[in-house]
């Protein structure tokens, strides 16, 4: 098949591992052509756009905006006012994952072959990251392939000079301010990092309770209850407890240590998450 019938795409999620696919695919295989891409849902953190920023920057080529025809408050709509939740992940459909079909539909109707490279790691038991519906999509995983886990993730953005996304000081997920898989510690840090955020998603969740949803932002208790000063000082003591648990554990195995960086992920277990965003 000749390069004029082929199409290399990589998605970004404004996140670490998608962006040391990119690096890794332009320092491992410049002769492809790859159009990166990010779906933008118009509720990102500052951070995130930042980030891309400087990875244009290092890629030489813009990164494709890919913004969604519908936004998150007309999808809000649509779904009677119910909060998306792992239930209902309505806005990785809606917003992610709906635009990209879209952008790819003409190329594969022309008989393109498009190749879409996924940032699953080695040390990640595998995921569908994306379930190919058509016979000319091919999802390829690099990582998975050539055995990149999570301290070669760190090595190729560290020696890249891009280092880590700022977000990452205090939170482990991209994509939307509130997305609904953040651990506690993340809402607190996201009222005091971006108050003006905090209170959009707090006033979407009064409005979604109000229509009767059952779901809260997190789990169990309304942002409000979880910003209560008593509550956030439980929520930050659980934190540091972990943070001493995982030091500990890391002591007895020097040759695994990731330069300090703690990966709020590891500390409160390896929860779900949506590819489309966190990858």
């Amino acid at each position: 098949m000749s390069e004029a019938e082929e199409k290399h795409v990589l998605g970004l999620s404004g996140g670490r591992d998608s962006a040391a696919l990119a690096v890794y695919m332009r320092q491992h295989h410049p002769q492809l052509d790859i159009e990166y891409f990010f779906t933008d849902t118009g509720k990102e953190l500052p951070e995130v756009y930042e980030f891309l920023g400087r990875l244009e920057g290092f890629l030489g080529k813009p990164i494709l905006r890919l913004n969604p025809d519908r936004d998150f408050d007309f999808w809000l709509k649509q779904y009677n006012n119910f909060l998306p939740s792992p239930q209902t992940r309505w806005c990785t459909r809606q917003l992610k994952l709906r635009p990209f079909e879209h952008w790819l539909r003409p190329m594969l109707e022309d008989g393109l072959k498009v190749f879409s490279y996924v940032a699953i790691r080695s040390d990640e038991e595998y995921r569908e990251g994306y379930s190919s519906k058509h016979e000319n999509l091919k999802i390829v995983l690099p990582f998975k392939d050539d055995g990149i886990d999570k301290p070669g993730v760190l090595d190729i953005l560290e020696a890249s000079g891009l280092g880590l996304p700022k977000y990452y000081d205090w939170r482990s997920r991209s994509g939307c301010t509130f997305c609904f898989y953040q651990q506690k510690i993340e809402w607190v840090r996201l009222k005091e990092q971006h108050p003006e955020a905090f209170e959009e998603a707090k006033a979407y969740e009064k409005d979604a309770v109000d229509n009767g949803s059952p779901f809260t932002w997190s789990q169990g208790e309304s942002l409000d209850e979880l910003t209560q000063p008593q509550r956030v000082a439980q929520i930050k003591e659980d934190y540091e407890r972990r943070v001493a648990r995982m030091k500990a554990k890391r002591l007895q195995n020097p040759l695994r240590e990731t330069a300090g960086e703690l990966d709020i992920d590891e500390l409160y277990g390896q929860a779900k998450s949506c590819l489309a965003c966190h990858k």
